[in-house]
C-alpha cells in the first residue's frame, strides 16, 4: 500500500471534487440582491401566497447563483422570494456553505427572522438545495425554528448524509484526512454519512410538529448517495423521486435545481398543496 502522505493529496482532491459537482454552472455573479425580481424587501405576501419563501442555497453555493432558476420562477407567480448567503469562510467569496453546519443554522435563523420582520408574516417557507435542504433542520429542531417555518422543501437534500458513491468508505484507510477536513471544510465532514452531526440531527426522528416536508430526489444523483437517503421519515412528510413524475428526466444533483422547470413545478406544488396540479414530463413548459 502507499504510504498515507502519498495518497492523502489525492483523495482529498477526489472528496472534493465530487463536492464541486454543487457548484452552480455560472459564478461570475456577486453574492448579493439580483435584479430579477427577489430579494426585494418591499415584497408584500399576496392573499394567494401569504408566505414568503426563503431558498437556502448548497454547499459551494451562493444566494445568487444556486437561484437563478428557480427565484425567477416563483416571483413571477406572486410570491415573495428571499436567499441568503451562509456557512461563508474567511477569504473564500462566492463559494459558500462550507462552515460548522449549526453556525450556518444560526444565520438562516437570523435571515428568517428578517424576512418575517420586513414583510410582517407569521411564517415562511423554505426551500433548500443538497445542505441548504438539511441544514434548515437543525434550525427547526434545535433553534425553534418549527414555529416560524410552515413547510421545507428540500432538493437532492443529504438528510442522512452521504457516501459520496462510496468515496467516504476509504477514509478509515488514511489517518487524519478526517481531521483535515473538520478543520478546513468543517461542512463537507458533518455531512459524509454517520457523522456526529448527523447522527445528533436525526436522533428521536426525522421531524418535528407543526412542518411540513417534502423531499425531491433523483435517482441520478451522484453527490448525496444513495439517493433514497435523502428521504425523511415521519408525519407531514412526502418523498418524491424525479423520475416517478418523469421517467426521462436525467437530471443528476446540480441540475435538480438549477434547471429542471418539473422540479421547480412540483416544488411550487409543495409550497400551494390547495393549488396543486399534476406534474408530469409536460411541467417543462408550465
Amino acid at each position: 500500500m502507499l504510504p498515507w502522505r502519498r495518497v492523502l493529496g489525492p483523495l482529498i482532491a477526489l472528496l472534493l471534487t465530487a463536492a464541486v459537482a454543487l457548484l452552480p454552472a455560472t459564478t461570475a455573479h456577486a453574492a448579493g440582491a439580483p435584479s430579477s425580481g427577489w430579494n426585494d424587501y418591499s415584497c408584500k405576501p399576496s392573499a394567494a401566497h401569504p408566505r414568503p419563501v426563503v431558498l437556502v442555497h448548497g454547499t459551494f453555493g451562493n444566494s445568487v447563483d444556486n437561484w437563478l432558476g428557480l427565484a425567477p420562477y416563483l416571483t413571477h407567480r406572486d410570491y415573495c422570494v428571499f436567499s441568503l448567503d451562509y456557512g461563508q469562510l474567511a477569504g473564500v467569496p462566492l463559494f459558500h456553505g462550507l462552515g460548522p453546519i449549526d453556525k450556518s443554522a444560526q444565520q438562516l435563523d437570523a435571515f428568517v427572522d428578517k424576512v418575517l420582520a420586513v414583510t410582517g408574516a407569521a411564517k415562511a417557507d423554505l426551500v433548500g438545495h443538497s445542505q441548504g435542504g438539511m441544514m434548515p433542520r437543525h434550525y427547526l429542531k434545535f433553534l425553534g425554528g418549527a414555529a416560524e417555518v410552515n413547510a421545507l422543501v428540500g432538493i437532492a437534500p443529504s438528510n442522512h448524509g452521504t457516501t459520496l458513491a462510496g468515496l467516504t468508505n476509504l477514509l478509515p484507510y488514511f489517518p487524519g484526512v478526517g481531521n483535515l477536513l473538520n478543520e478546513a471544510t468543517p461542512a463537507l465532514a458533518q455531512q459524509v454519512a454517520g457523522s456526529d452531526f448527523l447522527d445528533r440531527l436525526n436522533a428521536g426522528g426525522d421531524t418535528v410538529p407543526g412542518v411540513r416536508y417534502t423531499v425531491i430526489a433523483t435517482r441520478y444523483d451522484q453527490v448525496v448517495t444513495p439517493y433514497r437517503s435523502q428521504y425523511l421519515n415521519g408525519p407531514n412528510v412526502r418523498n418524491v423521486l424525479l423520475q416517478d413524475l418523469c421517467p426521462v428526466d436525467l437530471s443528476e444533483h446540480l441540475a435538480i435545481a438549477l434547471t429542471d422547470r418539473i422540479v421547480f413545478h412540483e416544488v411550487a406544488n409543495a409550497l400551494d398543496p390547495s393549488r396543486a396540479r399534476p406534474t408530469s414530463c409536460a411541467s417543462v413548459f408550465s
